[in-house]
């Protein structure tokens, strides 16, 4: 059979059948797979449909040479059989039904990589999907992805911090949604008719090692900070790196469904002031950074007691300590001053952190130079961890905007708000009576601006952060 699969209508046979996984990326049917994607895009609107008939041709070309390009790809997948099976149907389905709104739900059922943590193991993905960070529409994208999952990890996994839904991956290849901010494959950003119970989610360990790389190198170098040698040395190896992130990430995501929570402060979709994201994201950070230390000083106690560490147990030691480095300058350095003033939690989660820890003396920005009392920051850090936790255990028994009031006074502690800021001043008693939606409009877009170290910070490094979009681990 022949294939239309680019805008010239150019005809190409069927591509030859691929075993070798490892090659994936460099092979005819990857090729035809992601130009006819790429093709694909232009034609399709937000919500993912092709609405112009005129275009109907076109997309069924192009989506005959994803088919193709999946069933010639499909052998070196082997543990994705189902996936891929379903992936064919469903983009069959799509085009016989005339090209609206796509309906993924069967082939998103079928992916399970949870299933298959295996180090270097690779998926492929094809789905029409918007991408976090990226892109808000959902076009069809097509990625190879392996798997992350060294031996210390999943250890750690197997004992006291489980976590069945996480995935660990590295971008091999991908679309245009991903050549952006994204750093993480979600199932609920998939086309499909209804919502299932979600069985995972992973995250691009690669994309945030490199980021954190460029931009901790750049902004050392600015504030004059002299890095601990092992920090400094994760700068020079992208492997540590990544292997860190994913021990932060698999204790971070945990954290999101444990804890004495006031319900469910972050999983349910609801509207609240953006601080509240905030506070949640740091929750879960502090206590990747309080579980480090627990592990690192548990080793630290048997290695002076005279025990011999197995060679995963002295991985696991040596990375909690990274994990450390890693959530510190990751908030501070890039979350701080990435993205938009516009309602950013990250952000403010980051400026948080910089000022709680200047705030009890384990940080100094003194004569133009950035440095840290490493040998008290564990206890500071753990410190704003156990105010968050505070705070989320009174406010089980506190009303909602109660609970919003509460956060709002445990931020401005620390922070200085927008001197506009009408929760600064007292919310008016027409809106304290009101309905929670009053509460929320009533926060300003940049409700906590940046303090002066920032402001001068983010000049300094915004072209250092722009370069890392679409970042990959091979980059340097």
């Amino acid at each position: 059979m022949s294939l239309t699969t680019t805008p010239s209508n150019a005809l190409i046979g069927e591509p030859e059948v691929v075993e070798d996984a490892a090659i994936a990326e460099t092979s005819e049917a990857w090729r035809i797979l992601k130009d006819a994607a790429i093709a694909m895009r232009p034609l399709q609107i937000k919500d993912g449909s092709v609405p112009n008939a005129d275009d109907h041709e076109a997309a069924r070309a192009h989506v005959a040479a994803i088919i193709a390009g999946i069933t010639a790809l499909a052998p070196a997948f082997p543990h994705d059989t189902a996936y891929l099976e379903a992936s064919v149907k469903d983009f069959q389905r799509w085009a016989d039904e005339g090209f609206g709104v796509p309906d993924f739900l069967d082939s998103l059922v079928a992916f399970q990589p949870q299933e298959h943590r295996v180090d270097g193991i690779r998926h492929l993905v094809v789905f029409p999907m918007y991408t976090q960070n990226g892109s808000s529409d959902r076009l069809v994208e097509a990625l190879i992805v392996e798997t992350i999952w060294p031996e210390f990890i999943a250890d750690l996994e197997a004992g006291d911090y489980g976590n069945k839904l996480f995935v660990s991956l590295r971008l091999v290849d991908f679309t245009p949604g991903y050549d952006t901010n994204s750093a993480v494959l979600f199932p609920e950003t998939v086309a499909m008719r209804e919502i299932p119970s979600f069985t995972w989610g992973a995250i691009f360990q690669d994309r945030e090692a490199a980021r954190y790389r460029r931009v901790v190198r750049a902004a050392s170098e600015i504030t004059n900070l002299e890095l601990p040698e092992r920090a400094a040395a994760m700068l020079d190896d992208q492997q540590m790196t990544e292997k860190t992130f994913v021990m932060w990430d698999i204790i971070h995501d945990r954290t999101h469904m444990r804890g004495d929570l006031p319900f469910d402060p972050f999983m349910i979709k609801q509207r609240m002031p953006f601080f509240l994201y905030s506070l949640e994201e740091m929750r879960c950070d502090m206590t990747a950074f309080r579980e480090s230390v627990k592990i690192e000083r548990a080793f630290d106690a048997r290695i002076a007691a005279g025990e011999q560490l197995t060679a995963s147990e002295q991985e696991m030691h040596d990375y909690a300590h990274l994990v450390q480095y890693a959530v510190i300058f990751d908030r501070i350095f890039r979350f701080a001053i990435t993205g938009t003033r516009t309602r950013n939690y990250d952000a403010v989660g980051g400026q948080l952190l910089f000022a709680w820890l200047h705030q009890r003396g384990v940080l100094h920005w003194t004569d133009t130079a950035l440095a840290f009392d490493w040998e008290n920051v564990p206890d500071a850090v753990v410190a704003l961890g156990d105010a968050i936790d505070d705070l989320y255990w009174h406010s089980i028994d506190r009303p909602k905007t109660a609970h919003w009031l509460a956060a709002y006074e445990l931020v401005r502690g620390t922070l200085t708000p927008h001197p506009a800021s009408q929760w600064a001043r007292g919310l008016s008693d027409e809106i304290l009576a009101g309905a929670p939606k009053g509460y929320t409009d009533a926060v300003l877009d940049d409700e906590f601006p940046l303090s002066m170290f920032f402001e001068t910070l983010d000049k300094k490094m915004k072209p250092v952060i722009e370069s890392t979009v679409g970042i990959r681990g091979t980059d340097d």
